[in-house]
Formats: structure tokens, sequence, C-alpha cells
């Protein structure tokens, strides 16, 4: 019979369920641009230092670099939402510190183009029609929208 294998490490680091390809989407999802730094036009990074308990919660958030204009209470709002998965090894109740960096960028403006509206009325036929000249003519009338 063989042994089971041990662990190589004594204590193991929580992660986010799905991995950092999950976390940064989740965040991506979350963040929305402040109004004030969308007026601005900031863009940047704000750089976050959070600590995670024994249950996986986020507890402590501080801002380690500023972007300001409301950017860096939107980062810290998005990071006290994530969630993490920790392994409990020999029941002990271990803290976690972490970085992370949460980068801001005005969102893109979606140019419309203009739209025309063509509106055709069809009339009577007059009674007394005009005298053919061997052609055709037509009458186009355009209406600005109000």
């Amino acid at each position: 019979m063989s042994e089971p294998k041990k662990d190589k490490q004594f204590i193991h680091k929580p992660y986010f369920a799905g991995g950092m390809k999950a976390m940064s989407d989740f965040i991506r999802k979350q963040l929305k641009y402040p109004a004030e730094a969308a007026e601005h036009l900031i863009q940047g990074t704000v750089q976050l230092r959070y600590t995670i308990d024994y249950q996986g919660n986020v507890t402590d958030v501080r801002v380690i670099k500023h972007l300001g204009f409301g950017c860096d209470e939107e980062a810290e709002r998005v990071v006290r939402l994530l969630k993490f998965e920790v392994k409990k090894p020999r029941h002990l109740r271990v803290e976690f510190h972490k970085t992370i960096n949460i980068h801001f960028h005005p969102p893109k403006v979606v140019k419309t183009k203009p739209a025309y509206l063509y509106q055709y009325s069809e009339s009577p036929k007059a009674d007394n029609p005009a005298p053919a000249t061997g052609g055709y003519s037509y009458t186009i009338t355009f209406d600005e929208p109000k």
C-alpha cells in the first residue's frame, strides 16, 4: 500500500473560482466608470491592497495608488464584491494580503449615423390630365422632422 501524497504547501492560498480570467471578467462586468471621471476624461490605474479572511471574504481594502475623480471609490467597491475559495488546512484561520490593479478607461463613444425619414403620399389623379409630352415627371418634396 502506498501512502497518500502530502501537500507541498503548508498553507494554501485563496483563489477566485474560475481563475484569473473569471476574476477579470467579474471586475469588468461590475466596474462602472464614474460620472465625474467621464466629465474630465480620466484614465489610469488604481492600485489596491486588500485582505482576504479565512472565509474568503475581502475585509480590508486600501488604495495604494490614487487616481481620483471617483475612480478610487469605485475600485474599492468592486474589490469588496470579490469572493474567494479558501482551503482550510489544519483548521488554521489565516489572513492573506493581495495587491490588484484596476484600470479605468473612458467608455467608447459610438457615433451614430444620421437617420433619414422618407415619407411619400399618393395624390388622386386630376380630372383633366395634362397633355402628354411623351415622358414622365415626378415631384419629390422633403419635410424636415420636427
